[in-house]
């Protein structure tokens, strides 16, 4: 079998887990008799890398693999509303000697909190945020598994009320979309895994490509379906791209101009921002706010020019601090130096832990950020490290998580916690 077979067999989702990291067994011993190699030697990290437990084109397998050749240290799984994909994401860092650390993401209402009524950093809810929690302890993913359970069961009630407002808009072009048929398929819902408005749109993206099999009749209904012609930039750039390529780069057009027409808001799903706060706490994983900033054009082209918390990033903090958050999370490649700047200084006279992840969905996007070799951002590698040290303390013992009350109180400078997790976490 060649080694294009066997890595290929890393991203296959019909057949099991246990069957990909056996093939990813073989894999790492031929990189071991350096048969494969990787793209570069990196010391990158990367916190929020997504699997096909939420939406993406890699498995927990092939996240670990792809992310090791594109020269990461370390790497994170984060899905939307799963943690299925945890188990497979540890033993295939393990397998391939790499530091890993374990998340979901999932949104929250902040009613009754300065927030409500703003646009936080979801572009199609207001009143409604995106959080991330970090490090799960290993012996918590159960008990995550039980709320996010609930949540994706409310969340895919909403989907398929969702798909019937899309068949609204397409059947006049003989084009329908079913839940049951068209995108839960597409997802690993029946594994533990959330399905998104990307199943959605990617499912209707199909549609779209198996109809007009022709490129640029396809990118022609497409401008009739947003209501606009699309930019000649972008058009060219789905005219060129490469077919593995294509089918995202039409979901990203969609996202970005068709949500609204569809959307309905994600009421019942949305757990309350200070709950989540609290199931971080009894979980002994760490709670992050995930920051988007006022977005210009996208770096990944599946958002449109939005403004979001900066006009109001003191109400934002002030609030985060009220309902105990222990984290702020965010993509230097997303944000302008001078956001990124701001957002740091907050976060260090507030007593936020900084955590960074690139948003990985995409065959089309990097795993690594060049932005994590300048100086201004070495600690953001640091903080990685520490990330990791927490995790496999807290898997041990929960009083040892690094924002337990015990480990507070014998290490109440936050900078040293970081230094000292970090070293526990193994950097070097």
């Amino acid at each position: 079998m060649t080694d294009e077979r066997i890595i290929a067999d890393l991203s296959r989702t019909d057949i099991t887990a246990d069957e990909r990291l056996r093939a990813l067994r073989k894999v790492k011993e031929r990189i071991d008799a350096g048969k494969i190699e990787r793209d570069r030697e990196g010391r990158f990290v990367n916190n929020h890398i997504h699997t096909c437990y939420s939406f993406s084109p890699y498995t927990p397998t092939s996240a670990v693999f792809y992310a090791w050749r594109a020269g990461l240290s370390t790497a994170g799984i984060m899905d939307h509303d799963s943690v299925g994909g945890t188990r497979e994401f540890i033993e295939a860092g393990s397998i391939m000697e790499m530091p890993v650390t374990c998340g979901f993401e999932c949104r929250v209402n902040v009613k009754g909190t300065p927030l409500d009524g703003r646009r936080i950093n979801n572009p199609d809810q207001v009143s409604c945020a995106y959080v991330a929690m970090h490090g799960i302890p290993h012996g918590s993913i159960d008990k995550a598994e039980e709320v996010l359970s609930v949540l994706r069961k409310k969340r895919n009630e909403r989907n398929v009320k969702m798909c019937e407002n899309i068949t609204r808009i397409t059947e006049p072009f003989g084009i329908t979309l079913d839940f049951l048929r068209d995108v839960l398929p597409i997802s690993m819902a029946r594994e533990g895994g959330g399905v998104t408005e990307r199943h959605i749109l990617f499912a209707l993206t199909r549609k779209i490509i198996d109809k007009y099999t022709e490129r640029s009749d396809a990118l022609r209904f497409v401008g009739r379906l947003i209501g606009k012609e699309i930019d000649p930039k972008t058009y060219d750039k789905l005219l060129t791209a490469p077919d593995n390529f294509y089918p995202y780069d039409i979901l990203g057009v969609l996202k970005s101009s068709l949500v609204s027409r569809f959307y309905i808001d994600a009421d019942d799903e949305c757990i309350g921002i200070s709950d989540f706060s609290d199931l971080a706490d009894e979980l002994g994983a760490i709670s992050a706010y995930a920051y988007l900033g006022d977005v210009g054009e996208s770096p990944t082209g599946d958002k449109k020019a939005q403004k979001f918390e900066d006009d109001y990033l003191p109400v934002l903090f002030d609030t985060l601090k009220k309902v105990r958050f222990k984290a702020i999370t965010y993509m230097p490649s997303r944000n302008s130096k001078e956001q990124l700047e701001t957002v740091m200084k907050y976060c260090r006279d507030n007593g936020f832990f900084e955590i960074s992840g690139e948003d990985i969905n995409s065959p089309r996007q990097s795993f690594i950020c060049p932005s994590l070799e300048l100086p201004e951002y070495a600690h953001l590698r640091t903080s990685t490290y520490a990330l990791i040290g927490h995790e496999i303390s807290a898997s041990r013992d929960l009083s040892l998580s690094m924002f337990s009350q015990r480990t507070i109180d014998q290490i109440p400078d936050l900078n040293e916690r970081i230094k000292q997790y970090a070293l526990i976490g193994g950097i070097k």
